[in-house]
């Protein structure tokens, strides 16, 4: 069965049918899309299949732990790879940070049916659960790809737990603003970030994992985490919240023996955006933590970032600067047993 277009009322894709996606797929005028557990969605390589739920509307796609539902590349097993299709886009009515608190997300889509942001932290954009999404992140243009799932303006009423993104080309798991949860994920050898966060979004992930592979890295640099508060200053509302992403229960894996670099540090950090991770392992990394030099070693910064009980295994640091001056004070800073960290 074939999806392209327009879908502007209520439609249920069945699992006894297999779908695919051509071209971009809007879901509008407060429809809902609900799909049964264990169906399949091929998005199309030719026309970059990609699937926009738009503001108001609902993505209910809930499968089960043996029947989950699959978006995946329409290519054949072995022809499979990175950027094969596009992904999944939820756009939502969640409060971001940028000026007029309504923004656009550069991905080539219909400016008429594609804005994001609003004033209800608790809006309902449906469910993801036992969902897998593969071979996703579409090159746009020589500077752009899509990512396996983004949110721009997502509120915490919608419900994202046990989602596997798998061999994404760019970042598994991107939001934009919004205000959302997360539990159960999987990000496993994403091209680009595991997990990216801007435009003052508010998120908890826990009991999730991150598995990188040095060959499915972006020259830009690959890590676990991206966190910032802004996209670009000139355009952020700085009285609207800033990022702040709390981390519980994490595994973040570099599977690269002996790092050579190819994959970076586990979380990157820039000014003015609050990071807590707790009770977490991260294996593998050039160093667990790397603050954007503008943090520089400043209680009042360093109070926004809360490293909490990590075991941080084959790394080269633990948190460390962009500018090497200060990763001394740093060191003292964390070095003490208020983290609890262990180091291996």
């Amino acid at each position: 069965q074939v999806l392209t277009g327009t879908i502007d009322q209520d439609l249920k894709l069945t699992k006894n049918n297999t779908y695919k996606l051509i071209g971009t797929v809007y879901v509008t005028n407060k429809a809902v899309l609900t799909i049964e557990p264990g169906t399949v969605i091929r998005g199309d390589k030719e026309s970059c299949g990609t699937l926009v739920i738009t503001k108001g509307c609902k993505l209910i796609a809930e499968g089960t732990i043996t029947d989950p539902i699959v978006f995946t590349s329409n290519n054949s097993n072995l022809m499979r790879k990175p950027g094969d299709w596009g992904g999944i886009i939820i756009l939502g009515e969640a409060p971001i940070n940028k000026i007029g608190g309504i923004s656009f997300l550069d991905f080539n889509l219909d400016s008429a049916v594609s804005y994001y942001g609003g004033q209800d932290p608790n809006s309902n954009s449906g469910i993801l659960k036992y969902v897998r999404i593969e071979y996703s992140g579409h090159k746009i243009n020589a500077l752009k790809e899509l990512n396996g799932l983004s949110l721009g303006g997502v509120g915490r009423g919608t419900k994202f737990e046990f989602i596997q993104i798998s061999f994404s080309n760019d970042d598994s798991f991107e939001c934009y603003g919004g205000d959302v949860n997360f539990s159960n994920l999987i990000s496993y050898r994403a091209t680009d970030d595991d997990f990216d966060f801007t435009q003052g979004v508010q998120c908890t992930i826990s009991n999730s994992i991150a598995i990188r592979n040095p060959y499915s890295s972006d020259i830009s640099g690959s890590r676990s985490f991206e966190i910032d508060s802004y996209d670009k200053i000139e355009n952020a509302d700085l009285t609207k919240k800033l990022t702040k992403i709390t981390a519980n229960n994490m595994t973040l894996i570099n599977t690269e023996d002996n790092n050579q670099g190819l994959v970076r540090e586990a979380v990157y950090i820039k000014e003015k955006s609050y990071f807590n991770i707790n009770n977490s392992i991260v294996d593998g990394f050039s160093s667990c933590v790397l603050l954007e030099n503008k943090i520089g070693a400043f209680p009042a910064n360093l109070a926004k970032i809360n490293i909490q009980g990590i075991q941080v295994n084959r790394c080269g640091g633990v948190v460390l600067s962009e500018s090497p001056n200060y990763n001394s004070e740093l060191s003292s800073w964390y070095n003490t047993d208020t983290f609890s960290l262990e180091l291996s």
